[in-house]
């Protein structure tokens, strides 16, 4: 991994799809592993996964946070995995001080769902650096997240990496066995969702149940697309942007993207 870097971290927003991409050899999981050599490497890392939700806002403050196996029916390898990195209450504290509206709670006994460790564990193997979960307040709407994240802008200059993860498009009433081809829906809905990223048309993203019926197939609810919502906030006039894994499985869009310079 590459040392620090005298500009601002980068931000990512990674699709994380299922939980087993955390254990198996797949092109996904050696690209979350290729990024992470890319990666300069963070003084800490800030992760708003899509399996947070709350009324309200809370930061992990936990020293040690568990790894939480927050699934059912999966081999029992992926029970067996664990994510020791440890926590920062330095950092959950300085989340709190950035936001002046609305009040950030403390959660000192929350640990990191697979929506975190299932992505950080290919990136950062040796879990040595401290992870801190963001919830996602489910009495807001798109726009008041994107407003939100930009508090947390100067975060990017003190060495943090701010990681969201979900899917841009994510229907699991449509997920089937064995699928391997996009959905029309998924991939219409993909690609006009990655066009509004690479020209910075933000704006029309934070209502996305404005955005037509693919999107209402894509976004049954919001929690896995809210946190890219979160990165894109962070975007500066001279941050280039960077998609990876640009697939659609079915009903699920594993495109991911990088905001800002790695080197």
């Amino acid at each position: 991994m590459s040392p620090s870097m005298p500009g601002p971290m980068p931000a990512l927003f990674v699709g994380h799809g299922s939980p087993m991409n955390a254990i198996e050899d797949n092109a996904w999981r050696r690209s979350w592993q290729a990024l992470g050599k890319r990666l300069p490497r963070p003084k800490a890392i800030l992760c708003i996964s899509a399996h947070w939700e709350t009324e309200g806002v809370f930061v992990g403050s936990a020293e040690k946070p568990d790894t939480i196996h927050d699934f059912r029916g999966f081999p029992k390898a992926l029970f067996d995995v664990r994510y020791p990195a440890p926590g920062s209450p330095d950092l959950a504290h300085r989340v709190a001080e950035l936001v002046d509206d609305p009040r950030v709670h403390f959660d000192s006994h929350r640990g990191l769902d697979h929506g975190a460790w299932s992505v950080l564990q290919p990136m950062f193997p040796d879990a040595d650096i401290p992870v801190v979960p963001l919830s996602l307040s489910i009495l807001q709407p798109g726009a008041w997240h994107y407003d939100f994240a930009q508090q947390l802008a100067p975060l990017r200059d003190e060495g943090v990496l701010v990681v969201g993860t979900g899917n841009i498009v994510h229907n699991l009433r449509y997920w089937r066995q064995g699928q391997t081809e996009p959905l029309d829906w998924a991939q219409r809905f993909d690609e006009d969702i990655a066009e509004r990223i690479a020209e910075g048309h933000h704006e029309g993203m934070l209502g996305y149940e404005t955005l037509g019926p693919d999107a209402l197939m894509a976004i049954p609810s919001p929690e896995h697309y809210l946190p890219l919502l979160y990165v894109l906030a962070l975007q500066r006039d001279d941050d280039p942007v960077e998609f990876f894994n640009e697939d659609v499985v079915g009903p699920i869009s594993m495109r991911s993207v990088i905001i800002g310079k790695l080197d």
